[in-house]
């Protein structure tokens, strides 16, 4: 595996999923009807994705990766491998208020505790940024999702409390969890990690906070606790480890969860989190204006999600240069990138658009970052 020397801002970024082939498709509702073992999985995935590194790496941009094609939703590839986790499948969807006709609600399962929670030992993601790593000389990233998680989408019933009496034990444990597997992933070169946290956008919208206090919390108090644990649980990685944190407001199937400007939340979390790179959806009016981009101190680095990876439609790069300009006014062009706004496939059914639609953005991402930062 070659070293690949980071700069803290990549001008030309994704956050991560991309559209997976066919044959990957197949190859996991196989798996799920019992007629495909893991290894066999794997293969299929292996071939796959030795075509989709050569496949990014053509667009220009800055940073590769696996396109979450070894798991079958943006989250599963980390939480059902951490011991302790028991999965069981929901029957609400917060993707029901928009969907297009002829396309289902996509239903987040849920997570809780069977057992006290503990890490396997080995890296969970380590064989799958070792795969990729030694297909590119260029930057990889491996994207796992946030603390938050292991708690939100079920709530207080998250956590059993003959397990954990208090949450403060809980969160240790999550927490220690993933210094466990960052300590892992630098151990095998690994230097760019990426916390995916949808879930902080729900703090923006109104609704989804009315439902937090139906339940029983305290969003302010919640919305801290998940701070605090994202704090903790990269607190102690390495120097040379770049840490980045995406936030979206949901994304399955062209779909979305909540809306909300970053306004709401901007004084309690952009100060706050100990990240090194921020990557924000910025794709639509849901996503509200840039000032909040001012409390993000420096030197921590902005990627805009400005091109939208839900619709096919490719953006005026004309467009997206005025976007920057006016995401320059309070934060410095030079602590900038630009990025789509999240995954193309959140969830193993990717969005509703091609795959040649999927590469044409990122090649727009990567010339207009070009162009922009030319000089």
């Amino acid at each position: 595996m070659q070293e690949v020397l980071m700069t803290l801002v990549n001008r030309a970024d994704q956050v991560g999923s991309l559209l997976r082939p066919p044959s990957v498709t197949q190859a996991w509702k196989a798996f799920a009807r019992g007629e495909l073992d893991e290894a066999a999985r794997r293969s299929v995935e292996d071939d796959a994705i030795r075509v989709l590194v050569h496949q990014q790496e053509e667009t220009g941009i800055g940073v590769i990766t696996d396109g979450e094609f070894r798991r079958d939703v943006w989250w599963s590839g980390f939480i059902p491998y951490v011991e302790g986790i028991e999965l069981f499948e929901a029957t609400q969807s917060p993707f029901a208020g928009n969907v297009a006709e002829k396309v289902d609600a996509y239903i987040p399962k849920l997570v809780r505790t069977a057992e006290p929670l503990g890490h396997p030992g080995d890296a969970i993601m380590g064989d799958n940024y070792k795969f990729v790593a030694e297909l590119t000389n260029r930057a990889t990233k491996v994207t796992i999702p946030a603390p938050s998680r292991f708690h939100f989408q079920y709530g207080v019933n998250a956590i059993d409390e003959s397990i954990y009496p208090n949450r403060e034990q809980f969160w240790d444990d999550v927490t220690q969890v993933y210094k466990s597997e960052i300590v892992g992933l630098e151990n095998l070169g690994c230097n760019f990690i990426q916390i995916d946290d949808p879930i902080l956008s729900f703090f923006c919208d109104p609704t989804a906070t009315a439902k937090m206090q139906s339940d029983g919390e305290n969003p302010e108090v919640l919305l801290k606790e998940y701070i605090d644990a994202t704090n903790a649980a990269v607190s102690e990685r390495a120097s040379s480890t770049t840490v980045g944190l995406h936030i979206c407001r949901g994304n399955a199937r062209s779909t979305w969860a909540v809306s909300g400007g970053y306004a709401a939340i901007a004084e309690q979390v952009f100060p706050h989190l100990d990240v090194d790179v921020f990557f924000l959806e910025f794709d639509d009016e849901r996503s509200g204006d840039f000032e909040p981009l001012q409390l993000i101190p420096a030197p921590t680095s902005i990627v805009l999600g400005l091109v939208t990876s839900k619709r096919p439609e490719l953006e005026s790069p004309d467009l997206l240069k005025r976007r920057l300009d006016q995401a320059s006014q309070y934060a410095d062009p030079s602590r900038l990138g630009i990025s789509p706004q999240c995954g193309f496939a959140s969830i193993l059914e990717g969005n509703l658009l091609t795959e040649e639609d999927q590469w044409a953005k990122l090649r727009l991402v990567s010339e207009v970052a070009e162009d922009y930062w030319a000089n």
